[in-house]
């Protein structure tokens, strides 16, 4: 009975740890030397499990704690993107004054003169400019400046002093109505005034508009004008995009 417990089992194998600083032997699962107090290296660990154990390698995870800052700078940028986005398509699509002057900054305005130089209005008659808008235009604007005054040198002395001009944007049909001395809607009208300035949009597609300086009401005195008025197009955006947004502050009420 003695000698059969004696015998060795062949499928275990025996390790044993010994200490590298003093070489005194350790038990098993040691971190530290028990005369010396030296650490045992990770090393002789794994070399005591490779003996003893041959289960199949386990992956070891890291832990989720170290997951945490990467998913939150995900996130952060996922939010600063969908800001910026905002913000683009809030200068886009915006009136409001802020967004019309990094519209101008960026250059996605693009002007196109109609007039910028002074000129003189007779006596109970007018003067006009024409211009055209081509096939496909859409967000297109008219903007500009103006001022009037008596021109004295065609004055008498016993004119009334009227600084006043009638500014109008008419489409061609409008002006042929207009001309005939009919009253008819218009894309813009200042009334009498001696300056003032315009800012109105003109319908989509082509089309033929004019841009009168009426002084048919001056039965006597003359009126010399400066003005500097131009087209403004953002067709760059488009009419979908326009119409989305209309709906959308529509639906929301504002």
């Amino acid at each position: 009975m003695g000698s059969e417990t004696n015998k060795s089992d062949p499928n275990i194998a025996t390790v044993t740890l010994a200490c590298r600083q003093c070489g005194a032997n350790l038990p098993e699962g040691s971190q530290f030397c028990l005369k010396c107090g030296n650490p045992i290296s990770i090393a002789a660990n794994a070399k005591k499990a490779d003996a003893t154990d041959s289960s199949p390698d386990v992956e070891i995870l890291p832990p989720q704690a170290a997951l945490k800052p990467r998913k939150r700078r995900r996130v952060f940028l996922w939010v600063m993107l969908a800001l910026f986005l905002l913000a683009i398509g809030w200068v886009a699509t915006s009136d409001n004054f802020v967004a019309q002057g990094i519209q101008e900054l960026m250059g996605w305005k693009h002007d196109q003169s109609i007039l910028d130089t002074p000129f003189t209005v007779g006596p109970h008659t007018f003067r006009y400019y024409k211009f055209s808008l081509p096939e496909g235009s859409m967000n297109v604007s008219i903007v500009g400046e103006f001022t009037s005054a008596m021109d004295t040198r065609g004055s008498k002395k016993d004119d009334s002093g009227d600084n006043n001009i009638e500014v109008f944007v008419l489409s061609e049909p409008a002006f042929t109505v207009w001309e005939k001395g009919y009253a008819t809607s218009s894309v813009y009208e200042s009334g009498r005034v001696a300056q003032g300035s315009m800012q109105s949009v003109l319908p989509p597609g082509a089309g033929i508009y004019y841009l009168v300086f009426n002084n048919k009401f001056a039965p006597r005195t003359a009126k010399s004008v400066h003005a500097t008025v131009l087209l403004r197009y953002k067709s760059w955006l488009p009419r979908w995009v326009r119409a989305m947004k209309e709906r959308f502050w529509s639906w929301i009420g504002v």
